[in-house]
């Protein structure tokens, strides 16, 4: 429920997701909107806020059963909605990590009306905007959850997946459109969130959002939660750990996920994965 102050900011973004959600409606694809809307956890009695934050090809839905453990808990919790998500994987081919870190911002001006203390906090690529949100804001955070950040994806073929976006780039600038590979195939632990189809640009995005966060791991000072499956097919195993190496360890701590899928935070694995996060946030209270 939204409370005074923010009910605007909230507004405007339902009403910037319906409209998206329309304009880029996909039959066969585009999930219902309860899937893809933002949404607010409002707990009066807490200082502390939660901003958390989805995956790629996902929607604020994939973290609902996290932000629903973390409001049981006393904390308020925002999941925005990011930029190209929630409607269709063609509305997501035209967007960037830029437009992702927009759709952040806007989440965390949200929760600053309502909560003194904020963490920042996501799963997969909104793990790699964590972390880039405590980077490109020191100060504004009290702590950071990285859950399963894609460092470096595994697969021969990712390693190919910017040659091909300049190859369609060229192409499009040659008149020669039609031949452009835009998307390739996706395989979704939750079929019911997630497109079946990943944009080809995106997965460059998300190559080029992690490589900047790496570079500027260090000037992350705060208190970190840093999660990794040891086995995620999608998602190299020791890509926590050298997340973990590169930022100030004091009040810090890394632990590694034994689950051989890459979303560990619905169902049974999540709950695990949850009761971890539980004990580093009270640690910090």
């Amino acid at each position: 429920m939204a409370v005074s102050g923010n009910e605007e900011l909230i507004e405007r973004e339902l009403e910037l997701f319906k409209r998206e959600y329309n304009l880029y409606f996909t039959r066969g694809e585009t999930k219902p909107q309860n899937i893809g809307a933002p949404y607010l956890l409002h707990n009066s009695l807490s200082k502390i806020g939660v901003l958390l934050i989805h995956g790629l090809m996902a929607a604020p839905e994939e973290v609902r059963q996290w932000a629903d453990f973390l409001y049981s808990k006393g904390f308020t919790v925002y999941a925005p909605r990011l930029s190209g998500h929630g409607t269709s994987a063609s509305d997501l081919s035209t967007k960037g990590y830029d437009d992702w870190m927009e759709s952040v911002n806007r989440g965390h001006a949200i929760l600053k009306s309502c909560c003194d203390k904020i963490v920042v906090a996501g799963f997969s690529t909104g793990a790699g905007l964590a972390l880039y949100q405590a980077i490109k804001k020191p100060g504004d955070f009290y702590a950071v959850i990285s859950i399963s950040a894609p460092l470096k994806f595994r697969g021969f073929s990712s390693s190919f997946v910017e040659l091909i976006n300049l190859f369609n780039r060229f192409l499009l600038y040659a008149g020669l459109s039609r031949f452009r590979m835009l998307y390739a195939r996706n395989h979704p632990d939750n079929p019911e969130i997630n497109y079946n189809r990943c944009p080809i640009r995106s997965i460059a995005e998300v190559r080029a959002l992690m490589r900047r966060v790496y570079r500027l791991l260090p000037d992350i000072e705060i208190p970190s939660l840093i999660m990794q499956g040891r086995d995620d097919p999608k998602v190299d195993g020791r890509s926590g750990e050298k997340i973990f190496n590169r930022i100030n360890r004091a009040n810090s701590s890394y632990s590694a996920i034994n689950f051989n899928q890459h979303g560990v935070i619905r169902g049974d694995i999540g709950r695990t994965v949850f009761c971890e996060v539980g004990q580093f946030l009270q640690g910090l209270c």
